[in-house]
């Protein structure tokens, strides 16, 4: 009996601990998504299609399409 409740208690703050944990990642990880599309905004405008791959791919995220469809008028109306 004392096993189940050992093991109910351990299981109770790994639940918890892993909410707390989510929450806070959850903050940094929209930070860090807010600088990176500033930092590729200002890639692209700075660069000229076609883009390095690391912005090909921020691009086609965004655009929920493959690069290799994308097209320079799609680019200029996604920084707009």
């Amino acid at each position: 009996m004392a096993d189940r409740m050992s093991t109910r208690i351990r299981y109770d703050r790994i639940r918890d601990n892993g909410a707390i944990s989510r929450t806070r990642n959850g903050h940094l990880k929209r930070k860090e998504r807010n600088s990176r599309d500033e930092r590729m905004n200002n890639l692209i405008k700075s660069g000229k299609f076609p883009y390095t791959p690391s912005i090909q791919s921020w691009i086609s995220t965004k655009l929920s399409i493959p690069f290799s469809q994308v097209t320079e008028e799609q680019v200029k109306t996604l920084l707009k």
